[in-house]
């Protein structure tokens, strides 16, 4: 077994996400092809040299995630030693999130009924365009209004809720379907994550919506707007699937709503005058 293979093998045994497995795997492969040097001759300087080629062109986030990636290689599949590479700190940079108008345009601008529910069922439950292409329909309680994600990010299964409204279009969606549908919007082969980002892109520009626009972006969208309702941030961090509330406070930060209803301190002072 190839090196490699053996850290497809460590990540996968550690219970790494299918998604993790696959850019550790990208990142080692560039630095090998790079460096031209066998395994064992590797060495902190090469992975210096590799990472400061980086700085010209990629941004912070995806030069973290390359040193992660060969810190866990040295490390794991290696055994060799692998000191901290000083490293900018990580981008914060805000999610872009649609208004409601933009949410209801974007559903409204679809051009099938599956684009449509797929649309709707982002926005309705949060889920990452992973959890959705891989839900099955034997993972849904339509009379109940609620659904699993099985194995979601770190393993864990979650409940989410869904509205009223799109169990109702769901039950019409998958009358006649179950038997033959193993997931929910394909029949025996889940859709890729490029399938939903399609159909997004192609919403967004009939839609006329300017901002850029993803799955990951209704996710962001449903979790503002919560937020924006009054909902406790710990709800909406167990119904995004969050290990850490520092995560989910980022929400607060872009909560327009909230923002304009504050009372201006000038306005109070010139009343009182």
């Amino acid at each position: 077994m190839d090196s490699i293979e053996k850290l497809k093998a460590e990540l996968k045994i550690r219970g790494f996400s299918p998604l993790t497995v696959r850019n550790y795997t990208f990142f080692v492969e560039k630095f090998l092809a790079r460096t031209k040097k066998d395994a064992d001759n590797l060495n902190e300087d090469d992975v210096k040299a590799y990472i400061s080629e980086m700085f010209d062109t990629k941004s912070k986030n995806t030069i973290m995630l390359a040193a992660a990636s060969l810190k866990f290689y040295f490390n794991e599949v290696l055994k060799k030693e692998f000191s901290q590479i000083p490293l900018p700190k990580k981008e914060r940079r805000l999610p872009e999130v649609l208004s409601k108008d933009e949410v209801r345009k974007l559903i409204d601008a679809t051009d099938t009924i599956k684009s449509r529910l797929i649309v709707s069922f982002l926005y309705s439950t949060g889920l990452r365009v992973s959890e959705l292409v891989n839900l099955k329909v034997s993972d849904l309680n339509l009379d109940e209004k609620t659904g699993w994600v099985r194995r979601g990010k770190g393993s864990k299964d979650r409940l989410f809720v869904l509205s009223e409204n799109l169990c109702d279009d769901l039950k019409d969606y998958l009358n006649g379907k179950a038997e033959g549908y193993k997931f929910l919007f394909s029949r025996e082969k889940p859709l890729t994550p490029r399938n939903i980002q399609k159909i997004i892109q192609g919403t967004k520009n009939r839609a006329g919506i300017i901002k850029r626009t993803t799955p990951h972006t209704l996710r962001h969208s449903f979790a503002t707007h919560l937020l924006e309702q009054g909902i406790d941030i710990r709800i909406i961090q167990a119904m995004l699937g969050h290990s850490s509330l520092s995560t989910t406070q980022v929400y607060t930060h872009i909560s327009s709503d909230q923002l304009k209803k504050v009372k201006n301190p000038l306005d109070n002072l010139i009343n009182r005058i």
